[in-house]
């Protein structure tokens, strides 16, 4: 609970010395105006439908009946359901459309943890069977399909999933399908996620998949360090996502950006494009800002800037495997600071696992265009690593002004490259010869 709180408070430092950084300079930059703030005229509460917020009492009920009342009322301009202080227990439930979820300081959500229970979904297209074990997955503890116009917003309130039931039940191998997400969109439009406290979710946290117009800001996301693979964001297949102003610490990639996994991701064939990372601090045992490994869909026009990392695995980490197919092209990460990090970067051609034996080995995965730039570490175990495929070379990789330093005393080499093309200009530790030939030059000229 301390180090969580310690996190907490050295977030609120560095994401408001970055909001007063661009206000004093007029240039606060966001791309929260992709998706408008509602104000919603009718309001419910939670308890006009029998909710109690004792922590005991089951609250599946309440919550189908009020989302069900928004749903069929269709008030002009939706609704709002406001859920008071106190702790909610309920099963998994579904939200529609033109709706405010919203969380008063104080408000807990809380997921049962009556794993028996629990719905079944069949798996997403793209991935073609759940990813941790064949066949369906268990639906995310609040989830929409299919929806448009939906807010969570609220006072800092808390949607926690209990996870450690689900993380104690993978580590003893005894779960027959995927763990339930915290909240996942499919298939949605038009969504907003602040100002709330995410905790202890079974599997990723936040996955809006298939979706557009995506806003995720002023989020905190709390797991720890040893729960299995609770990612904070992954936006996944989906197109123009905003993510800023929030704070992650979990037990797995901070932010990952997917598309789909191996022949069924090819198959689906739908891209995650445009998506924004911005004033994220955290901290992760594996990477702060990721895309992959699941690319198969193809990931493009991603920049991830003024992010703050400590106690991390790898600070940057775009991964992909032979099977996946797909892109990786125009990845822009900038402004980053590291500190007691693993490797400062890596891009990888070698990483994730299959769905299944019927993947093909001559699915290549096409990358070029990765710049890395101003990224400043200390304590720095190991600079890099950019390893590329023999038959898929990875080019056009640009690294301007990284300063990665290491810790003192015996220390591997700083780099790791090999099938790889680019450029690099004021790089400490010197970078490796596959980024220092003159001719690649011009991978960088257009970042200065």
């Amino acid at each position: 609970m301390f180090r969580a709180l310690t996190w907490i408070l050295l977030s609120c430092f560095f994401l408001e010395a970055s909001f007063w950084f661009h206000i004093s300079y007029g240039k606060l930059i966001t791309c929260s105006g992709i998706v408008p703030m509602r104000h919603r005229n009718d309001k419910i509460s939670i308890t006009d439908f029998g909710g109690v917020g004792d922590g005991k009492t089951l609250n599946t009920k309440a919550f189908r009946e009020a989302i069900n009342r928004i749903q069929h009322l269709r008030r002009r301009g939706g609704s709002l359901l406001y859920v008071p202080p106190g702790v909610y227990l309920t099963d998994s439930f579904n939200l529609t459309s033109h709706m405010t979820l919203y969380l008063a300081r104080g408000a807990v959500i809380k997921a049962t943890q009556d794993t028996l229970n629990w719905p079944l979904i069949a798996p997403l297209p793209s991935y073609g069977r759940g990813r941790e074990r064949p066949g369906g997955r268990y639906m995310s503890f609040i989830h929409g399909d299919g929806l448009r116009d939906v807010v969570i917003t609220g006072e800092n309130g808390t949607i926690d999933g209990q996870g450690d039931i689900w993380w104690n039940m993978w580590r003893q191998r005894t779960f027959q399908f995927t763990r339930p997400n915290l909240v996942e969109f499919v298939n949605s439009r038009s969504i907003i996620i602040s100002n709330v406290i995410f905790r202890n979710s079974p599997f990723w946290n936040i996955h809006p998949v298939y979706c557009s117009n995506v806003v995720i800001r002023y989020v905190t996301i709390l797991a720890p360090s040893d729960s299995p693979n609770t990612d904070g964001i992954d936006p996944d297949s989906s197109s123009n996502v905003c993510i800023e102003d929030s704070f992650i610490s979990t037990g797995d990639d901070l932010v990952a950006v997917k598309s789909g996994w191996d022949e069924y991701g090819i198959a689906y064939g739908r891209p995650s494009s445009c998506i924004t990372i911005r004033r994220v601090t955290g901290s992760s045992p594996f990477a702060g800002i990721a895309v992959g490994s699941e690319t198969s869909g193809g990931v493009e026009n991603v920049l991830a800037e003024n992010i703050v990392l400590y106690n991390t695995g790898i600070g940057v980490h775009v991964k992909t495997n032979i099977g996946r197919g797909g892109f990786i092209k125009n990845i822009t990460v900038s402004e980053v600071f590291m500190e007691n990090v693993r490797t400062g970067i890596r891009i990888a051609g070698d990483t994730g696992d299959h769905p299944d034996n019927n993947f093909n080995p001559n699915a290549l995965p096409y990358v070029k265009g990765i710049t890395l730039k101003n990224i400043w570490g200390v304590k720095v175990q190991r600079a890099g690593s950019i390893q590329g495929l023999k038959n898929a070379p990875f080019t056009g990789i640009c690294l301007s002004k990284v300063n990665l330093l290491g810790r003192t005393g015996p220390r591997s080499p700083p780099w790791k490259c090999c099938d790889v093309s680019g450029a690099a200009i004021e790089v400490s530790p010197g970078p490796c010869a596959e980024l220092t030939s003159p001719e690649q030059s011009g991978s960088c000229t257009s970042h200065f």
